[in-house]
């Protein structure tokens, strides 16, 4: 084999593995340049003029992150409060204080990053649903609870997101581990 086609043959081979991790790592990702705060991340670059490329392209792909930082700030959590990974077959309470924001919401999705089917037609929960801002409980869970419940479709993986939507401290996510909700794995 002349020496020019191996060269072609790898360098074809190395453009194409290297596009397709690229876009396995974008698929994947967790809002861009993140930090994990508990359970949570968020992104440190998001919603600002100084975002990334791989802020951008994660945002792009999983259209997650529509409003400036200023205006909500995003956590996303895929695994409970132990580190284990969120399993739509188990039970959690998810655990809150009051957050200093205007308004909150508490959504459920799969690992791709898209609403879960439920027979409850029920996909989120928010600030104004909780009797008790000071303290609050939400059951995600496969089964019917009562009170305030996100139901999990009894898939294998899922993640939860909490918008803080005009969050006190102009944006800037300076939420600390005891401010965002604690999520605890109850029963499987």
């Amino acid at each position: 084999m002349k020496p020019w086609i191996r060269y072609a043959a790898c360098g074809v081979l190395g453009l194409a593995l290297g596009a397709g991790a690229a876009i396995q790592h974008v698929r994947t990702g967790v809002l861009g340049a993140s930090r994990a705060i508990g359970p949570w991340t968020t992104g440190s670059d998001f919603g600002t003029a100084r975002a990334g490329a791989f802020t951008r392209a994660v945002v792009s792909l999983r259209g997650l992150l529509a409003l400036p930082a200023h205006e909500a700030r995003y956590y996303n959590a895929a695994v409970d409060s132990a580190g284990d990974p969120l399993d739509g077959r188990c039970r959690y309470r998810v655990s809150g204080r009051a957050i200093p924001a205007k308004w909150w919401s508490l959504t459920l999705y799969d690992h791709p990053g898209y609403l879960v089917a439920n027979q409850a037609n029920r996909f989120s929960v928010n600030s104004a649903a909780v009797p008790n801002p000071a303290a609050w409980d939400v059951i995600v869970a496969p089964a019917e609870q009562a009170g305030l419940w996100l139901p999990t479709g009894r898939i294998e993986r899922f993640e939860l997101t909490l918008r803080v939507y005009l969050p006190d401290d102009g944006g800037l996510g300076t939420l600390t581990r005891d401010r965002l909700p604690a999520i605890v794995k109850e029963a499987c």
